[in-house]
């Protein structure tokens, strides 16, 4: 199956990633971890960025994500 669906169905999940190197890095764990276990992951939506604060700096970066792949 290619990387665009033409009919059928995609089912989307909800996911949180997490990194303490930056947003960027929570997104990539969100669908990379998500990845071992739902196959075909076609696309990714950012949904909501936040961060844990210690002591006056950002400590824990989080993303939290919708995943989309094909309905087989």
């Amino acid at each position: 199956m290619g990387d665009f669906i033409e009919t059928g169905a995609v089912k989307v999940i909800e996911v949180i990633g997490i990194s303490p190197d930056g947003f960027e890095a929570a997104v990539d764990n969100a669908v990379s971890k998500a990845a071992e276990s739902v196959s075909g992951i076609t696309g990714v939506e950012v949904q909501n960025l936040n961060a844990r604060v210690r002591d006056g700096k950002v400590v824990q970066y989080r993303a939290n994500v919708k995943l989309a792949f094909a309905v087989r």
